[in-house]
């Protein structure tokens, strides 16, 4: 990620309203950083800040509805212990990146939506956008923007909830989001099957996922607790259901080195340490995450050399620590899928478009942020 001190900003600016937003935005003849909490990284270097943590607070929520309505600067914990107190959560678990990146900024509602956020869950539940239901925002002439709403459905041309989620602030500032919510599960449990090669892990995460018993993650850690490869399958549900699944689960891998936790702070402590790769906090390196083929994952891992590495979904998703300035992309060549650099400098932060997608980019960009005010640069 481009990261510089927060002291190379040239102004600061933290709005309490949306309409302060708006009349700020429309008024602006100079790039911004958009910041949320601060969690994900700092500001560009060069660009004034404009936070979001002023627009804050939980505006709607109907636990009945498995609906919340918040402001994008609402930390994430505030939302946390809201949907606790009604036995409910956000099921995709986004990401807290503070311990990696070495941040102390709080999560913001806004920031995840931004990034979309998807934890290990993803894999069964979908992602952050699959639950965002409506996003207000101000695009770049400053303009208030509202799409989607409290049900799943959009009344405009473009379908804005999904094009926010993921566009890291270069389209338009996020100012309150709808999103669905679900019950916590009643209890959980994790498999793990130890000594399992990387492309046994993968084969074995396969089988499970596309297996009748509904695991809710699917992760391999090739250096676990001492130094032994450990391949993680989380079960969620009702007592019985999930008592039940783990017997079938077990059963398609005869042989295997099962262990089973059941323990629920257990349980989240080892899928934090996944979602959030909290053994790498306190490591040198770029950090890179890779989206790819499961099947492909383990021959790109061996191409890219990395210090240290880990599977999630499957395989789909690959975490790779590298030394600082380490050009993965030039080393993996052409594959399917793509590489982002989350923590590290030197190296584009986003996979290079082909020119066709990064035409319809460029085309979005400047209907949205016709000035090109927001986050310039990030995505290319």
């Amino acid at each position: 990620m481009q990261q510089v001190s927060e002291q190379t900003a040239t102004a600061r600016h933290r709005p309490k309203t949306e309409e302060e937003l708006a009349e700020l935005i429309a008024g602006a003849n100079a790039p911004f950083s958009i910041r949320g909490g601060g969690s994900q990284g700092v500001a560009l270097a060069g660009e004034a800040v404009l936070e979001t943590g002023g627009l804050s607070g939980i505006t709607l929520y109907e636990p009945g509805a498995l609906t919340l309505v918040a402001r994008a600067g609402t930390p994430l914990s505030e939302i946390d212990v809201a949907l606790a107190a009604e036995s409910q959560r956000l099921a995709f678990e986004p990401m807290d990146c503070r311990a990696l990146m070495g941040s102390d900024g709080a999560p913001t509602l806004g920031g995840m939506a931004a990034a979309n956020l998807s934890g290990p869950r993803r894999v069964q539940v979908g992602a952050a956008r699959d639950f965002m239901l409506g996003v207000r925002f101000v695009d770049g002439s400053g303009r208030i923007v509202k799409n989607g709403g409290r049900v799943m459905k959009n009344v405009t041309g473009y379908d804005l909830v999904k094009l926010m989620a993921g566009a890291h602030g270069t389209l338009g500032v996020l100012t309150e989001i709808a999103l669905k919510v679900l019950p916590t599960p009643e209890t959980q449990a994790c498999l793990m099957i130890d000594g399992l090669s990387d492309g046994e892990a993968v084969a074995a995460m396969a089988k499970a996922l596309s297996s009748p018993y509904e695991v809710m993650g699917a992760a391999h850690v090739p250096e676990g607790p001492g130094g032994t490869p450990v391949t993680m399958l989380r079960l969620e549900g009702f007592e019985t259901q999930v008592s039940y699944r783990l017997d079938q689960l077990k059963a398609l891998f005869p042989g295997a080195a099962i262990r089973v936790e059941r323990d629920p702070d257990q349980v989240d402590t080892g899928w934090r340490r996944v979602r959030d790769l909290e053994g790498w906090a306190e490591t040198q390196g770029d950090v890179w995450r890779l989206s790819c083929t499961p099947s492909d994952a383990p021959g790109l891992v061996e191409k890219a050399a990395p210090e240290a590495h880990l599977y999630d979904w499957g395989g789909g998703r690959v975490w790779l620590r590298l030394p600082e300035g380490t050009d993965l992309r030039a080393r993996l060549g052409a594959f399917d899928g793509h590489a982002t650099l989350l923590r590290g400098t030197g190296q584009p932060r986003f996979q290079p478009e082909p020119e066709a997608v990064a035409l319809l980019t460029r085309g979005l960009r400047q209907r949205f942020d016709p000035k090109g005010l927001f986050n310039p640069g990030l995505m290319g």
